[in-house]
């Protein structure tokens, strides 16, 4: 996605992450496009090793954006990169004095933030919203909940036990 001159945006930087680009991208992609709120959130609960070096590196760009006067609420996850970075190439001792090499890569990352005001991925809290956005936030709660309860299914009721032969044949241990 291409940067306009006019958009405010603050830029963050990790370089020689020991970790391959591939691995690093597969949680870059989760958090792309959202807002810094729901992609703080993403990273704080995913389980991937390089969700905590995105962490440190999304606080350290929006960091970067308050020092530019940026507004915390208005800012999205426009642009994130993993590029690929040096790889260090190293050997592994084999059986009749092979060798097998090892690729250690490295990943370079480049996260972009913006500033949106029109954008959609986010609903800002309540208490900022206008009184015809709370109105309509309260009728989509309602909707589903609605739907949700002609979703239930009854509850069937759950019949006694039948004491006799059968129950003395099928029970495994006798308590005394």
């Amino acid at each position: 996605m291409p940067i306009k001159n006019n958009e405010k945006t603050a830029i963050a930087r990790l370089r020689y992450l020991h970790m391959a680009p591939r691995k690093a991208r597969f949680v870059a992609d989760l958090i792309k496009g959202k807002h810094i709120n729901e992609a703080e959130a993403q990273l704080i609960y995913c389980h991937r090793r390089a969700a905590k070096p995105l962490l440190k590196l999304l606080h350290s760009a929006i960091n970067n954006a308050v020092n530019k006067k940026l507004n915390r609420d208005l800012l999205y996850i426009s642009s994130i990169t993993v590029d690929e970075g040096p790889m260090l190439k190293r050997w592994l001792p084999r059986a009749m004095g092979r060798a097998t090499p090892l690729q250690k890569k490295m990943s370079h990352i480049t996260l972009i933030l913006s500033e949106g005001k029109d954008f959609k991925g986010y609903i800002p809290p309540k208490a900022k919203m206008t009184k015809s956005e709370k109105t309509l936030v309260k009728h989509k709660e309602e909707k589903s909940k609605v739907e949700s309860k002609k979703k239930e299914t009854p509850k069937v009721v759950e019949s006694k036990r039948k004491e006799g032969v059968a129950r003395k044949i099928f029970r495994r241990k006798e308590i005394a």
